[in-house]
């Protein structure tokens, strides 16, 4: 073979390579390139929850659900970087130190110690917080509207509801004249709702009995405590308690106590009653602020915090016949949504 036909060949060759090179260059790009070559962008979340119990599961499963319908999905685009504390401080302050040096695109805190320590060591990235009763008052922001910094959430807790359930105890229970709640008050959330209540009640002349408690291992004791003591229990989003409802609905149960909780979950597996929402809806509107954060570039400092609005009454009519509890078509005229709010 001829000189001329060997260069040829290597010439050929040459532009072939290259030609390779180049397409793939165009078709790898970026770990997240998609059609047309615009990046799909992954997110990693980090999400801080003081303990696993039905109300606050159900906010996280909400917050991811938000995200999933706006397309940030796990699995797909999403990683979520879940730690549980369970119920104890030291984990908390553990948990959100590993945060703070992450490479996380949001962080968040679902109840009040785990929202806390993560705003006093997260500083570099976004941070939401859910299922926080007082956020002012436990030091996490200094105002609900356009807090500042790098957080903002979804207050669980609007107090006419409290209200509203002492209303309810009073007018339509007219024999209770004390009613007993189980509480540890060393959380925040626990103490600030206690207050509302006992001031709700004071109205109409009802005396609050408390039973303190230090850990989810003494609530039973508690309850028992309060038998022959108070007409009615009473139990605010106090994590170690909420955590040991299924005592509470035991004693109240075999004593003929009517059981009231602040919380929806706890009326699904037993309380009789409450003034309140679905903690699945609380998570999703706090995924939507995380939406807001990830996509369109929100600050969260400019998102004013918000606080339940779509409140009724929730009465679970087994509990009742449980409790010894006739309930009356004026108790369930209370219930806006019969359909769904009526538990039986």
């Amino acid at each position: 073979m001829n000189k001329k036909f060997w260069i040829g060949i290597a010439l050929t060759s040459v532009m072939l390579l290259t030609a390779a090179c180049g397409a793939s260059k165009s078709n790898t790009g970026g770990a997240n390139e998609g059609v047309g070559g615009e990046s799909e962008k992954s997110y990693t979340i980090s999400i801080s929850q003081i303990v696993e119990h039905p109300s606050l599961d159900a906010t996280r499963e909400g917050f991811i659900a938000a995200l999933k319908d706006a397309g940030i999905e796990e699995g797909k685009n999403l990683k979520i970087d879940f730690n549980n504390a369970q119920n104890d401080m030291t984990n908390i302050k553990t948990i959100s130190q590993k945060i703070a040096t992450s490479d996380s695109d949001l962080a968040l805190g679902i109840a009040t110690p785990s929202a806390l320590s993560l705003a006093e060591d997260v500083t570099d990235i976004p941070v939401l917080f859910a299922a926080v009763t007082d956020p002012v008052d436990a030091g996490i922001v200094t105002q609900l509207e356009a807090p500042g910094g790098n957080i903002t959430g979804a207050a669980d807790t609007n107090p006419d509801a409290i209200k509203q359930t002492m209303d309810f105890i009073a007018k339509e229970l007219t024999d209770v004249k004390k009613v007993g709640l189980v509480i540890n008050e060393g959380e925040t959330n626990a103490v600030v709702m206690a207050k509302y209540a006992e001031e709700a009640l004071k109205a109409h002349n009802i005396e609050l009995v408390k039973a303190p408690i230090a850990n989810t291992s003494e609530v039973q004791q508690a309850a028992e405590s309060l038998v022959g003591r108070v007409d009615a229990i009473y139990i605010t989003l106090d994590n170690n308690v909420v955590t040991g409802a299924d005592a509470i609905i035991e004693v109240a149960n075999a004593n003929d106590i009517p059981f009231f909780s602040a919380d929806r979950d706890t009326v699904e597996k037993g309380a009789f009653a409450t003034v309140g929402f679905k903690y699945y809806d609380h998570g999703y509107e706090v995924g939507q602020m995380a939406v807001e954060i990830l996509k369109n570039g929100k600050k969260p400092g400019e998102m004013d915090i918000t606080v339940p609005q779509k409140l009724d009454f929730i009465l679970n009519l087994k509990a009742a016949a449980e409790q010894g509890i006739t309930v009356t078509d004026a108790m369930k005229s209370y219930v806006k949504d019969q359909e769904n709010n009526i538990i039986e």
